[in-house]
């Protein structure tokens, strides 16, 4: 019988207890898939005495030393769910160094120092990857890096966090207020009790800043992408949306015209056509798309979370490097390379984008002009305008660098005729 590839676990928690409880299930049917078998030897919490969702294997050690997994004599593989920033850096740099393979769910780590890692696994001859860090049981990192991989990228686009999914879906499909849907969120199961990090757009922004780190080879961070969550958006957003055959939806987009152009990155509440790919997105389903000069427009659908969706990620990136170790090579999910420092942005305010914006207006009969003129002023174009019977105006406006459309609605709060803040959504139209 060929000797086992052996791989510990940092951090038994939600997905920790996932992956050991899919490894336990599975485990004869992966292994039969592999030219040697898998064989998890040692795991590592501070916490020992909790009860988890699944028991800790025969024959596995659980002790509260992460080193004995990040540097056992043992150990082949390590897979890291700790989470956050510290220790887990230190965890995957000590495991790497030791010339260990690694393998993360550990979206935050990677958005905000990715370049870094991927640089010192290849300084030492090993391997970082991180299939269950963006999408959860969607094979996205493997399509981006191997099948699709002959393809210069121009888009990577997705609806990246099923929370805020769930929301604006029920939102829309119910006619509930934001506080209600995230309330219904939560009892369900969809929401933490603190959801700030998904409604606020950051977990949404760390798994595009991956994304498009390893589509464009640049070194895009966290702290380089514009990001809006949902908090704000309002129920007859989404009544307005839906009476015009469109979709409100929590879009992270990252993509440039060509290959010497600059990348833009961003996340925030999108209009699109109820009828598209990712308009047709509902609950906690995520989505990702690819636009490439090759394959054109490729695009991804799933479950993008929860502790089974993705374990099934980091076992498939364990039976990746196993099968590395076998033949002896690097990893195809190592082909990409992301330099470190190296990157061309486009900043927001420069962005070209579409806006839908609706005033609710005073009865001032001069007030549909008076609107015209503060588009003017900014140079900004108006494709539509209609006014509905509540004294509402609802207008389009021509394709325009974000930072002059947000003057414009500066303008419009201050008009006399402006009965309150006006709502303008950014609204992605059909090709």
């Amino acid at each position: 019988m060929a000797a086992p590839i052996r791989f510990g676990i940092v951090g038994f928690g939600n997905i920790g207890s996932g992956v050991v409880d899919i490894f336990t299930r599975n485990g004869p049917l992966i292994n039969a898939r592999l030219p040697r078998p898998l064989q998890l030897v040692r795991m590592a919490d501070l916490d020992l005495t909790t009860k988890r969702p699944v028991p800790v294997p025969k024959g596995v050690e659980f002790i509260d030393d992460a080193n004995r997994v990040l540097q056992g004599d043992d150990i082949d593989i390590v897979i890291e769910l700790v989470g956050g920033l510290k220790p887990a850096r230190q965890f995957v740099e000590t495991a790497l160094r030791a010339k260990k393979h690694v393998v993360t769910a550990n979206k935050a780590l990677l958005a905000h120092c990715g370049a870094e890692l991927w640089n010192l696994a290849a300084e030492n001859g090993v391997s970082l990857l991180c299939e269950a860090a963006v999408g959860g049981g969607i094979p996205c990192i493997r399509a981006l890096q191997q099948g699709l991989a002959a393809n210069e990228f121009t888009s990577v686009r997705g609806i990246l966090n099923g929370t805020c999914n769930y929301i604006l879906t029920a939102m829309a499909q119910t006619g509930a207020a934001y506080g209600d849907a995230l309330a219904d969120a939560k009892r369900l199961g969809y929401a933490e009790p603190d959801p700030t990090f998904d409604v606020e757009g950051f977990d949404t922004a760390h798994k595009i800043a991956i994304l498009a780190s390893l589509a464009f080879g640049q070194d895009i961070r966290f702290d380089d992408v514009h990001v809006e969550g949902i908090s704000g958006v309002r129920a007859d957003d989404l009544a307005d949306a839906k009476e015009n055959g469109l979709a409100l939806k929590l879009v992270a987009t990252a993509q440039r015209d060509d290959a010497t152009s600059p990348v833009e990155v961003h996340v925030h509440p999108t209009l699109l056509p109820r009828g598209s790919g990712l308009g047709s997105v509902d609950g906690v389903i995520n989505a990702v798309e690819f636009v490439g000069n090759a394959v054109g427009t490729v695009m991804l659908t799933g479950p993008g979370a929860g502790p089974a969706p993705t374990a099934s990620a980091v076992l498939s990136d364990v039976m990746n490097l196993a099968q590395q170790i076998a033949d002896g090579g690097l990893s195809l999910d190592s082909r990409l390379r992301v330099p470190v420092g190296v990157k061309s942005l486009c900043t927001f305010e420069d962005v070209e984008t579409v806006h839908r914006v609706r005033a609710r207006l005073t009865g001032d009969a001069a007030a549909p002009s008076q609107v015209r003129d503060a588009f003017a002023a900014e140079k900004v174009g108006v494709r539509e305008l209609s006014e509905s019977g509540h004294r509402v105006l609802t207008l389009i406006t021509e394709r325009a660098p974000e930072k002059r459309v947000q003057a414009v609605l500066k303008r419009l709060e201050a008009l006399p005729c402006i009965a309150e803040a006006p709502a303008s959504l950014r609204l992605e139209e059909k090709p």
